[in-house]
């Protein structure tokens, strides 16, 4: 999971925009597609492998940002004649427009994951398929894995079943508008269930130790010819849509380990040193954390919309760190199977536009329901696949990593020498001197070293910006 998410909202972006190619070339990011995987990806778009059975009758429907045009995911929900609930949850086929082998493959596997940037993405499969063919937008006949998960009345899980298919979405909805219409009580009857759906799966997220993370977005925004930034709070439909991807995820890592084959989503837990230096932030934070209060149930009592509880959240994607791939084949189930921060095994299968490997974790789930041997493709790529999604993943977290630097540096670039409020929220233990701050405006998160005297860890205190020079160095204050 990325520290911070961001993108731009009405900002000129002139001159971020060139710090920002400049940042891509400086890392290597991928540039255009090669002419020849685009023609592969063209013949693709008009003629993917056609699945046999037909469920366009099933009115689906997508939520994503507004604006998107990469839609891996639709949905329709209902409740059962004997209680309990049913999800259809559909996730593009990219295997249907994907030859292995293929050129298309082959640049897939060079880019791993889509690249997330302020101003725009660099998308994993040419956008003629992830914004096109192989994408679920509304009324349109897509080749789709349709998952169906039965739960019971309380939201657990009876049954899984997921097959190829022919789907058609119904409508493209954004967060805003599905948060509005369920609390004003006018969401069609399968989008209203998405809360009480949503809602039973937090509760048993809950139970189990299980930890989501409501890390607030941040955005940059035009101010007055200038650059701001601001937080964007997760609404409570955010959470309920990342229930139903999080549950197919646990039910795709239940089908391959029952299997006996597949890639699964890891993550250990969290070290000791880890939970202190947490501890530190919300006592800088103000954040009351009683000793016999567990981790997971403090993040939940969390408001993101609250500064202090803005940051911290920020500070909790560090637990996150040393999440990667595990695979396994020949019926032996892998040493170390669970997701420390979902506390059961999970995989990642619902995003297969933007990741590679959710393309080969449905793969096997589809051959795992069918009860056939998985496809020899997706087991040949099972050795590679975790080393590659771990460099994948490096470029995709140093993306995000650079970029924060770089927006915070555009934003404050002309405002060297001034003065914030800020709040000391960590202080380095063998350098009492230097540390971190958090502004509340704008909402930037940086260092901060003083000349003499040791940093009041959890004070607010006025702090000067010696440094912001987008693309060259990062922010940096000192107490004023």
């Amino acid at each position: 999971m990325p520290r911070r998410h961001m993108h731009m909202t009405g900002a000129d972006g002139a001159a971020l925009g060139a710090a920002l190619r400049g940042l891509r070339t400086r890392l290597g990011v991928p540039d255009a597609f090669p002419a020849e995987v685009l023609a592969e990806a063209g013949r693709a778009a008009a003629a993917p492998r056609p699945p046999t059975e037909d469920a366009t009758g099933i009115p689906l429907f997508t939520i994503d940002p507004p604006g998107s045009t990469d839609l891996d995911q639709a949905m329709h929900l209902e409740k059962r004649s004997g209680g309990g609930y049913r999800v259809h949850y559909a996730i593009a086929d990219v295997a249907a427009f994907v030859t292995p082998g293929g050129a298309l493959d082959a640049e897939a596997h060079r880019r791993v994951a889509t690249l997330y940037f302020p101003d725009g993405r660099v998308p994993l499969h040419p956008p003629v398929l992830s914004e096109g063919a192989a994408s679920l937008l509304p009324d349109q006949d897509r080749p789709a894995l349709l998952w169906r998960l039965d739960l019971d009345a309380d939201g657990r899980v009876e049954t899984t079943d997921v097959r190829r298919a022919l789907v058609r979405s119904r409508a493209r909805l954004d967060y805003d508008g599905v948060q509005k219409a369920i609390d004003t009580g006018t969401a069609e009857p399968a989008l209203a269930l998405l809360k009480d759906i949503g809602t039973l799966r937090e509760a048993l997220e809950t139970a189990r130790g299980g930890i989501s993370l409501n890390v607030p977005e941040q955005e940059v925004v035009a101010r007055d010819g200038s650059y701001g930034l601001t937080y964007r709070a997760p609404l409570a439909a955010d959470g309920w849509n990342a229930q139903i991807s999080l549950m197919t995820g646990m039910a795709a890592a239940d089908l391959m380990l029952a299997a006996g084959t597949g890639i699964l989503r890891t993550l250990p837990a969290a070290p000791d040193g880890a939970v202190g230096r947490l501890r530190r932030a919300a006592q800088a934070l103000r954040i009351e954390w009683p000793h016999h209060v567990p981790y997971a149930r403090l993040v939940r009592s969390l408001d993101p919309r609250i500064p202090a509880h803005a940051a911290f959240l920020q500070e909790c994607t560090a637990l996150l760190r040393g999440a990667g791939y595990t695979v396994f084949t020949g019926g032996e189930r892998p040493e170390h199977a669970v997701h420390a921060a979902v506390a059961a095994p999970y995989a990642h299968c619902t995003a297969p536009l933007r990741r590679l490997a959710d393309r080969y974790a449905g793969e096997l789930c589809v051959a795992a329901v069918a009860g056939a041997e998985p496809s020899a493709w997706a087991v040949r790529a099972l050795a590679a696949l975790p080393h590659e999604m771990r460099e994948g993943t490096r470029l995709a977290n140093a993306v995000e990593r650079e970029c924060v630097d770089l927006v915070e540096a555009a934003v404050l670039k002309d405002r060297v020498g001034e003065v914030f409020e800020a709040m000391v929220i960590d202080v380095e233990e063998r350098d009492p001197q230097a540390g971190t701050v958090h502004l509340e405006d704008p909402a930037v998160v940086g260092r901060v070293e003083s000349p003499s005297a040791d940093l009041p860890l959890g004070e607010r205190i006025p702090v000067r910006l010696t440094r912001a020079d987008p693309g060259t160095a990062k922010v940096l204050f000192a107490p004023a």
